[in-house]
């Protein structure tokens, strides 16, 4: 059977149609036009346009009919709801928003992240070297969001086996973060690992915070409760180097130090070793003081030349809000915080706790700014007297609240500028409690400060909490007859019915 050279274009025509939209759906999934998409849209057109050339009587001549009049009419209909359509998902794309329902916003960048990666200057690569994209194509995706800086691509080893020579032997499942000729591999992939590999890359020479030991410090490598290895961790993830520092056996603080943490000494300090810490700051240094109570360091002279004092006390809170979280009245909650770049993202739901923590007071006056940082209830009081274990307020002798549990403090020093901060309390950012609520934020924030990386002053990632619901035996009974029972004995008492009237 032949064709009439009038069907030929008809269909020529339909062929036409058929490869525009196939390849615009093509060019949808992939977002890249190329030589080849750009040819068959031509060649799409051409047809389209030599069939409607071809038939153009007849086609004048269908408009004549009122059937094809009522046609168009609903064609046009059916065109501009596409229209529509498409141009909501066109603006959908290019001006996409994400609403994270989450309790802890798991699917939300923290504003570290955030902040880090708007304002990357380096452009990043993300390689992910498997056969499957996910999950890691999910977690870049979300910083692609915040900035077209960073790029994904997923490589298959034995496609391309060159790049394992290229990246130090990256072996399958792992992910490297490269920026210029710097690189980062990744055995797991989640934003605290990513962001910290991002910084990694993109900044200068880390800087080293060094932990005063010799007084029964904290450890900083400690795992138990009372270490620091989790603080310890989370600077690392900041791209620090963390050191301690023994200045009886060095005989000096380290050249390279940028911040000194005296991590709740229990011992007094050699005067020797004071006056390091003295002279240190007065050159311009920086120091992080965590001093509890019950333990005198002999530091008191050193920071009132900052006219800051140190309490010789015990913070109680008998408002009784502890007993929410199982605390009592020796562990103080803050939520109240000054207005200050360590502090400046925390609010009344950032909420920090300090494990008998000492009150501190300090005033600027000359050329020291002194400004506080934690802040107590009302209902607090500085206990100066704990024998007995008998706590109540005495007029004349305690202090009543709020009181401050922590300042910061700048010195200008000639062209540079002496930073210290000291908080009574060092339990706060131990293995026990830098995971509670913003414990673990204060004291990076802190050492960030102090540091002089505001940058990466905020609140971090966070980690998903179990929320698996722990039934009782009758809790247990009750959803058995109620999701069981009763739905079987309302179908039986139907079926009964029917078959009766049946």
């Amino acid at each position: 059977m032949e064709l009439s050279r009038k069907e030929l274009f008809k269909y020529l025509g339909t062929l036409g149609l058929a490869v525009l939209v196939i390849t615009y759906l093509w060019y949808s999934t992939t977002e890249v036009m190329g030589k080849l998409k750009g040819a068959l849209l031509i060649a799409g057109g051409l047809l389209v346009l030599i069939s409607v050339i071809a038939n153009f009587g007849d086609i004048l001549a269908s408009f004549q009919k009122r059937s094809t009049r009522l046609g168009a009419n609903s064609a046009l209909v059916m065109l501009a709801g596409i229209a529509i359509f498409a141009f909501v998902n066109f603006l959908g794309y290019r001006h996409h928003k994400k609403i994270d329902l989450t309790a802890e916003k798991l699917y939300s960048l923290s504003d570290q992240t955030i902040k880090t990666v708007s304002g990357l200057q380096k452009d990043i690569k993300v390689y992910y070297f498997n056969k499957t994209d996910e999950p890691v194509a999910d977690e870049v995706e979300k910083y692609r969001y915040y900035s077209k800086r960073i790029t994904y691509e997923r490589v298959d080893l034995q496609a391309r086996p060159e790049m394992a020579n290229q990246f130090r032997g990256v072996r399958p499942g792992e992910t490297v973060v490269a920026a210029g000729n710097r690189t980062e591999k990744l055995t797991t992939v989640d934003e605290q690992s990513l962001t910290s590999a991002i910084m990694k890359v993109t900044r200068d020479k880390a800087k080293t915070v060094y932990f005063l030991e010799g007084h029964g410090e904290r450890e900083l490598t400690g795992g138990g409760p009372e270490g620091y290895q989790g603080v310890d961790t989370k600077l690392k993830g900041d791209n620090y180097d963390t050191k301690s520092v023994n200045l009886v056996t060095s005989n000096k603080i380290p050249d390279d130090c940028s911040v000194l943490v005296l991590a709740g000494p229990k011992k007094a300090l050699l005067a020797p070793e004071a006056e390091m810490i003295k002279k240190f700051l007065n050159d311009g240094g920086k120091v992080l003081m965590e001093l509890d109570p019950e333990a005198d360091p002999e530091l008191a002279d050193l920071v009132k030349d900052w006219n800051i004092e140190i309490r010789k006390d015990t913070v109680l809170d008998t408002s009784g809000v502890g007993r929410l979280f199982g605390t009592g009245p020796a562990v103080p909650l803050v939520i109240q915080y000054g207005s200050h770049p360590i502090t400046k993202d925390f609010g009344r739901n950032s909420m920090t706790f300090y494990p008998l923590a000492r009150s501190i007071k300090g005033e600027s006056k000359g050329d020291i700014t002194v400004t506080d940082l934690l802040t107590t209830s009302e209902a607090s009081f500085g206990e100066t007297n704990l024998k007995g274990n008998e706590a109540k307020f005495d007029e004349g002798q305690d202090t009543k609240g709020p009181l401050t549990l922590g300042v910061a403090a700048t010195k200008k020093v000639g062209e540079k500028e002496a930073r210290l901060v000291v908080i009574g309390d060092s339990d706060f950012a131990s293995n026990a409690y830098q995971r509670q609520s913003a414990n673990g934020d204060l004291f990076v924030n802190a050492v960030n400060w102090l540091a002089q990386e505001e940058d990466l002053i905020s609140i971090r990632p966070k980690s998903q909490t179990n929320r698996d619901v722990q039934l009782t035996s009758t809790a247990q009974n009750i959803l058995f007859w109620l999701t069981l029972v009763l739905p079987l004995a309302v179908i039986g008492a139907g079926i009964q019915i029917w078959w009766k009237r049946r």
